[in-house]
């Protein structure tokens, strides 16, 4: 199985949609399609349903499998699937066989949330599920700075369609050791904490960024894609410092408000509602005027 394509797809902005809600609180789909329209018009070509900037653990497994099959819809070939799995091994296991049967490319690994997570459980854990779906793209999220990158390699060892990484441990240098531990040019190293670190990631070697940010502004991240592939740090930098506030009120008190700021902002454009599920909140009324402010400064 030639696995090229689908590397040089994660080399990408790896969008993370949100999951708009109606009123009644249940999944908005209208309004889900058009922002996945809006994502593909303004230039992304890969796409993570059910990541964490999509709540993921606040929907429904049947929510989880519409978010997936409304994905794959509306991308139609324009844009890669890489479909957000995780929790307990049966779970993701039919999570990654449904989106292989629903016709995404790829899945990628939620880091496990157990409170005891050993090295090899590690392994354990993502080769049962690599190896349930040995025709899709593998791609570990990874948040841990312990885990080791000769783990990565075991598991890419016996399991040959893990082709890249998700790495989100905000650490450069902790990045560039471990991909050179468990082989930079074995995998796509994709930089997991978004604008903010993209910079200093590639500069190690990440040739990818996720992006939450995407669903507000497409223009603004591939952009410093842009930049980034061309070597341009001092303009991937500009865009840094234009996004730098919106970043920082995403990630404060522990990202508390990483999915409520993207929300605030698309409602400010009239593009869905403000509303995320617990256990995340929606922003205060005074802190709603800055999010509009920093998103009308931008070119949308």
């Amino acid at each position: 199985m030639d696995l090229s394509p689908l590397k040089a797809a994660l080399a990408d902005v790896v969008a993370i949609p949100v999951t708009p809600f109606a009123e009644d609180g249940s999944i908005d789909v209208p309004a889900h399609r058009a922002l996945l329209r809006r994502l593909l018009d303004g230039g992304v070509r890969i796409v993570t349903p059910n990541g964490n900037t999509g709540e993921f653990y606040a929907l429904t497994p049947d929510e989880r499998r519409t978010v997936t099959e409304l994905t794959v819809e509306e991308a139609g070939g324009r844009a890669t699937v890489l479909v957000g799995v995780g929790h307990d091994v049966p779970t993701a296991v039919a999570a990654a066989e449904h989106a292989r049967d629903t016709g995404a490319e790829m899945v990628m690994v939620h880091q496990p949330v157990h409170p005891y997570v050993s090295q090899d459980g590690w392994i354990d854990y993502h080769r049962a599920i690599a190896g349930a779906v040995p025709e899709l793209g593998v791609v570990p999220y990874i948040r841990n700075p312990l885990l080791a990158g000769e783990a990565l390699a075991e598991l890419a060892d016996s399991c040959p369609n893990v082709i890249g990484v998700k790495y989100a441990v905000p650490d450069a240098a902790r990045f560039g050791a471990f991909a050179r531990d468990a082989g930079l040019e074995r995998f796509v190293w994709v930089a997991g904490l978004a604008e903010l670190y993209a910079p200093s990631y590639f500069a190690t070697g990440a040739t990818g960024f996720t992006s939450g940010l995407v669903n507000v502004a497409p223009g603004v991240s591939l952009g410093m894609l842009e930049a980034l592939r061309a070597g341009d740090y001092t303009a991937a930098m500009k865009v840094w410092e234009q996004i730098r506030r919106f970043e920082e009120l995403r990630a404060d008190r522990q990202s508390a408000n990483n999915v409520t700021v993207v929300k605030e902002a698309l409602a400010s454009l009239g593009l869905c509602r403000r509303d995320v599920r617990a256990p995340s909140r929606v922003l205060p009324e005074a802190q709603r005027a800055e999010v509009a402010d920093q998103v009308a400064g931008w070119s949308i």
